[in-house]
């Protein structure tokens, strides 16, 4: 295939709609949180994440599972958790039976926040579905979007 090949090309533009899509719904969100509970994106999904987690075997996250889970890297994802943690929305502590672990637990105050933010979060994803809807390139994924289910743990 060369770059100029028909298939390339499509799957450029496929690309380039997926990422015209991702970018404005998320930078629709972020100005929703921001502007009503001060969070980024990431700093939500970071709640969001830490906080499904449990006591017990396998409950609690390694810092590589929650960095590819808010999709940064280890270092970015330590920064996050060191600012959340300023802000006394998070809390570490270290692992009772490892001593070399980490856990990292969403405090109360990160659960109220959550709490407040989650119907901001969703709002404003619908609205950015909804947007993108009326643009016909970005339509079809809209209604993949729509009919996707969230993955089963292995």
């Amino acid at each position: 295939m060369t770059a100029t090949d028909p298939a390339l090309t499509a799957l450029a533009q496929g690309w380039c709609a997926l990422s015209l899509l991702h970018g404005r719904i998320e930078a629709h969100i972020e100005r929703a949180l921001q502007a009503r509970h001060g969070l980024s994106v990431r700093e939500y999904s970071l709640l969001d994440v830490l906080s499904r987690q449990h006591d017990g075997d396998g409950g609690h996250l390694q810092m590589k599972q929650v960095a590819d889970a808010v999709v940064l890297s280890q270092s970015a994802t330590t920064r996050l958790v060191s600012r959340l943690e300023d802000r006394g929305l998070l809390e570490r502590y270290l692992c009772p039976t490892d001593r070399r672990g980490i856990y990292t637990n969403v405090t109360e105050a990160g659960l109220t926040l959550l709490g407040e933010a989650r119907p901001t979060n969703d709002a404003a994803l619908r609205e950015a579905l909804d947007e993108a809807a009326k643009n016909p390139e970005l339509a079809p994924l809209v209604r993949v979007v729509e009919t996707l289910k969230a993955p089963v743990p292995a």
